[in-house]
């Protein structure tokens, strides 16, 4: 399976038809549709279903395209950080947890593109979970992450602030006039949590509640979409502050009592070669978060 006919397979998924594809790749249509041919014969399945002049995945078919593009990031970044060059230049991927910490990486950022101007960023947002399973993949030079997190295949750098754990509540909410919330009034409440592994139980035994006791109605990968979640009255979202702004909404952020904090880390797979950019960054955010 060659690199090559993984490129004309993902045009011809973006363009809908082997015509369009043909054209887009300046090669004849006959020759992109032996290569698609032999490469469902080497496969073993079919790739697509054929409706007149258009073509529509099959489900292995969907399933290639996602692996293939995760396949073509990962040589065109691998190319990109081997070439040979006096300055220091390659795309360096980090996927980010939701904290208003991330700001401080930013700066990091900011401050290499200053002087390293062939030095590219290329960021994913995601939870624990989606972060680990990139890093895992070869898809990530870094991750940064919320604890508490299993770190065990991982080099970590913890990073110097934290994070306040708190519920998104409406303003006119049930915690309207509190400015602080306790476990007494967590129960039956209806509640919207992070899908992260481990956060309900950490939750839960620092503030003194059983897991059970919490009424949780829905699960969230990013706060934003839990923030919609609480402005429509579903429930209300246990979350980080700082994440969400706001200031001149109908929202407000209401800390937990006694406080709890999570500290971020950064993560990054052990025994595993870090390119010439990447490890600049690294050794930037070590000399910044201290």
């Amino acid at each position: 399976m060659e690199n090559r006919v993984l490129r004309y397979f993902l045009t011809i998924v973006s363009e809908g038809n082997i015509s369009a594809a043909a054209n887009l790749l300046h090669i004849t249509q006959p020759t992109l549709s032996r290569q698609i041919k032999d490469l469902e014969e080497e496969l073993g399945v079919t790739l697509f279903q054929r409706n007149g002049r258009y073509m529509s995945l099959t489900k292995e078919g969907h399933y290639l395209a996602e692996q293939a593009r995760d396949i073509i990031n990962l040589v065109d970044k691998t190319v990109s950080n081997i070439q040979i060059s006096q300055d220091i230049y390659g795309e360096i991927t980090i996927g980010m947890a939701e904290s208003k910490v991330i700001t401080h990486v930013i700066k990091t950022m900011k401050d290499i593109r200053k002087n390293y101007k062939n030095v590219k960023f290329d960021t994913y947002s995601g939870n624990g979970e989606q972060i680990l399973e990139k890093l895992d993949n070869g898809l990530l030079d870094f991750g940064i992450v919320v604890e508490p997190i299993n770190k065990l295949n991982y080099e970590s750098l913890p990073l110097a602030e934290n994070d306040t754990w708190g519920i998104l509540s409406k303003i006119d909410s049930d915690f309207k006039d509190v400015s602080y919330v306790t476990a007494d009034l967590l129960k039956n409440q209806p509640l919207i949590i992070s899908k992260q592994d481990g956060v309900r139980t950490m939750i839960a035994n620092m503030i003194n509640i059983d897991v059970a006791e919490l009424n949780i109605v829905a699960t969230y990968n990013l706060l934003y979409n839990a923030s919609l979640m609480v402005k429509e009255g579903l429930g209300h979202a246990i979350c980080l502050d700082g994440i969400i702004n706001t200031d001149n909404t109908d929202l407000r952020f209401i800390p937990f009592r006694p406080q709890i904090t999570s500290n971020l880390s950064i993560i990054w797979k052990k025994d595993k070669p870090l390119s010439q950019a990447a490890q600049l960054f690294l050794e930037k955010l070590k000399h910044n978060n201290f």
